[in-house]
């Protein structure tokens, strides 16, 4: 009896060693349960701070959230910090790979800034929970009527209460080793808002995390903050070349810093 109790303790760090398909279930299955057990702690303790549901619950949130990366052998390297240091409210727009997205933009998320998620996100537990608490905006993403009534009513919000949103204008996950082209809604939302928006990219993440291929190792995410682009005196009419300059810009920022990523792995003290 005393061997078979033990078998785990065994077969798991041979399992560990050996499969890469078994560490990348193993750290995806974590990773996913950790941050239901992070949302747990964080939710008594954002009600207890502002009462319910107000955006500087995302201070709890970040707080919480950003030594995750060492448990998955992660470290986040950012520069052009100097470009967040905007007054006012902004719209931060960012490329969508995975999940783990979550954990570069809590490392850089300023004070007074939450972000705009799927509805579904709404029903995942403990995270949907603390996420509403944080002040995040659901959208509808197959009623694209109800999208664009929240997107013009989330405007009005950001210039009453001074606050700045962080939107993936891509939509949707995407690992294909480029950027999807854009849907207007985060430019609609800074035009109608009148904020600046401030790109941020993300490095691609095939050096460490391959979904088809089921691979999950250490690395390193480049995180690339751009110079601002002003909004101001723009109109419904200008979305589209605002929508296909900001694509520019990140695109060339992807692929440049993509291929600068270094391919060491492990955490970092930063």
């Amino acid at each position: 009896m005393e061997v078979l109790w033990m078998l785990p303790l065994l077969v798991v760090p041979v399992l560990f060693w050996t499969s890469s398909t078994f560490v990348f279930y193993f750290k995806k299955c974590f990773y996913v349960a950790y941050m239901m057990l992070l949302a747990m702690v964080a939710i008594p303790i954002c009600i207890l701070k502002c009462g319910g549901r107000d955006i500087e619950n995302m201070r709890v949130i970040r707080f919480l959230v950003r030594h995750v990366k060492y448990f998955l052998g992660l470290r986040i390297e950012v520069s052009g910090w100097e470009h967040l240091q905007a007054e006012g409210p902004f719209v931060i727009i960012s490329n969508h790979q995975s999940s783990l997205d979550v954990l570069g933009l809590m490392e850089v998320l300023p004070d007074r800034c939450s972000t705009i998620a799927k509805k579904e996100l709404l029903w995942a537990g403990t995270v949907g929970l603390v996420c509403w608490l944080g002040g995040i905006v659901f959208i509808n993403r197959k009623k694209t009527s109800d999208a664009k009534s929240v997107m013009s009513n989330t405007a009005k919000i950001m210039l009453r209460d001074q606050i700045s949103l962080w939107v993936f204008p891509e939509g949707t996950r995407n690992q294909k080793g480029d950027i999807l082209p854009f849907k207007k809604g985060a430019f609609h939302l800074a035009v109608q808002a009148q904020a600046p928006i401030i790109p941020v990219v993300f490095s691609s993440y095939s050096n460490f995390y391959l979904r088809k291929e089921k691979q999950f190792k250490s690395g390193t995410i480049t995180l690339k903050i751009l110079p601002k682009i002003e909004t101001k005196g723009l109109t419904s009419d200008d979305v589209t070349p605002l929508c296909e300059r900001s694509y520019g810009v990140m695109r060339a920022a992807f692929l440049e810093i993509s291929c600068q990523s270094p391919q060491s792995n492990g955490p970092s003290n930063h």
